[in-house]
């Protein structure tokens, strides 16, 4: 069975998920949204999308789509995902899924409604380095001590990962943050204890640059997650586990001992990249007709203690 996805959002992660659909077997994508008509059709004849257009609507009622993959602004992502929804569309969204818990509560309640598949791109969840260590402490091989994070970018213009202007502001809690957080109680448990503070809100932005983020696990492992969009060196996000039975250094896809020694992860995954495995999981949970890892119910404990971290911010 061929599942025929729709993309909206044709920016720097929308072709991010483009390479990947292509090594996936039995997956068209049928349709492209973008902001601007002109791009939108460039970067659909690159891929060879046959539809093109500017209004999610228009896609959401053609019947050769079955399923959407959201990668718009974070502000669009909730009200999308219910439409997608509603129109009897399996949906993928691009991390955060929303930017407020009431927001994430309705596209869950939407989901439960309908049935479908709606599931969160909390890419961490698939990267290979950090599905090795995944199964160490599902198999009680190691347990986490702490998780120290550091999510880091060199951002201050509001530009996406390809250097062009964005429509929309990135936010380091409802979205960088939001793979940490999430990640955290993936791989140590339930959150049990958060707190926050953040740097000087910027004047054009109105957004804080820096951020501090403490956790703690029911299982007692703790993360501090460190932010910031004036970082001038390395770029991305550098996870140190420390561990009871050893400590490990993941970068993206790519996994070293406390040592700097690499890691062999060849084996953990069909492919290396993390989006592509994401999606795989995707189109297996629609065909397969089940939950997917990542799934709108099992991330909502993210977005409640983001909710948490803001109310904090704002206090």
């Amino acid at each position: 069975m061929t599942i025929r996805i729709a993309l909206a959002g044709a920016g720097a992660f929308g072709e991010k998920h483009l390479d990947g659909l292509k090594n996936i077997d039995g997956v068209e994508v049928t349709s492209l949204v973008g902001r601007r008509l002109e791009p939108t059709q460039a970067i659909a004849a690159k891929y060879g999308i046959g539809h093109a257009c500017t209004d999610l609507a228009e896609t959401l009622a053609r019947d050769d789509v079955d399923a959407v993959i959201l990668c718009t602004p974070t502000q669009m992502h909730a009200a999308q995902a219910i439409r997608c929804l509603e129109a009897g569309k399996h949906v993928q969204i691009e991390i955060p899924l929303a930017d407020s818990l009431a927001d994430a509560e309705a596209v869950l309640a939407k989901q439960q409604e309908t049935g479908l598949v709606a599931m969160v791109g909390h890419t961490r969840r698939f990267n290979p380095s950090h599905q090795y260590l995944h199964r160490k402490f599902e198999s009680g091989e190691a347990s986490i001590q702490q998780m120290d994070v550091q999510t880091f970018f060199f951002r201050r213009k509001n530009m996406n990962a390809k250097g062009e202007a964005r429509s929309w502001t990135d936010h380091l809690l409802w979205h960088h943050a939001a793979h940490t957080v999430d990640l955290f109680a993936y791989q140590a448990g339930p959150i049990v204890q958060a707190n926050a503070v953040q740097g000087p809100i910027h004047p054009e932005l109105g957004i804080a640059m820096d951020m501090s983020i403490q956790l703690k696990a029911e299982s007692g492992a703790i993360c501090t997650l460190s932010l910031s969009f004036n970082n001038d060196g390395p770029l991305g996000t550098f996870f140190r586990y420390i561990c009871d039975t050893g400590t490990w250094i993941a970068r993206y896809d790519d996994l070293v001992t406390g040592r700097e020694e690499p890691v062999n992860l060849s084996g953990v995954a069909v492919s290396s990249n993390g989006i592509e495995l994401q999606d795989r999981e995707f189109i297996a949970s629609i065909r397969e007709g089940r939950e997917p890892n990542s799934s709108v119910a099992q991330v909502l404990p993210c977005y409640r203690v983001l909710d948490a971290l803001d109310r904090q911010l704002s206090a």
